[in-house]
């Protein structure tokens, strides 16, 4: 309900990203919405693993645009879903994703399945990038919680 320029100044000074006073029309809400949304997208565009050339982790080496996955300079061949785990975790790194959450982002929240489908996922990719499996360096187990992805 402030108008004021030294409210405006105040609110945007304070870390808003756009000020609308009231009365506002609904259009002109919509509109500035849906260019925060394009700046957000914009900024976003490039950082994803998805659009990066190349993803060098040390021993690990990840070409999305041709999804291709190297150890030691060594291809290695993954499945979809393998793959999918891989950059779902490089995507996520130090974070703890439950099994849950890799099962609903890499199988989808619609298919029906058991959890341990991706202990068994995650094993076989342990198997193919670790230069331990027994005593993963990269995919670490957080016993309770899940898994966390170091590089």
């Amino acid at each position: 309900a402030r108008i004021e320029d030294i409210d405006k100044i105040r609110g945007l000074g304070l870390g808003a990203d756009d000020y609308i006073s009231k009365p506002f029309s609904p259009a002109e809400l919509v509109a500035r919405v849906k260019m925060h949304i394009n700046r957000y997208k914009r900024l976003k565009r490039g950082n994803t693993p998805e659009q990066m050339d190349t993803i060098d982790l040390g021993r690990l080496r990840i070409l999305p645009a041709t999804r291709r996955v190297y150890v030691e300079n060594n291809e290695i061949s993954l499945t979809n879903k393998e793959y999918e785990l891989l950059l779902c975790f490089v995507s996520n790194p130090e974070i703890v994703l439950s099994k849950e959450r890799l099962y609903d982002k890499i199988w989808g929240e619609d298919t029906f399945g058991d959890l341990k489908t991706v202990t068994v996922h995650i094993k076989r990719l342990r198997e193919k990038i670790e230069a331990d499996p027994a005593n993963p360096r990269h995919i670490q187990t957080v016993w309770g919680s899940g898994y966390r992805f170091t590089v």
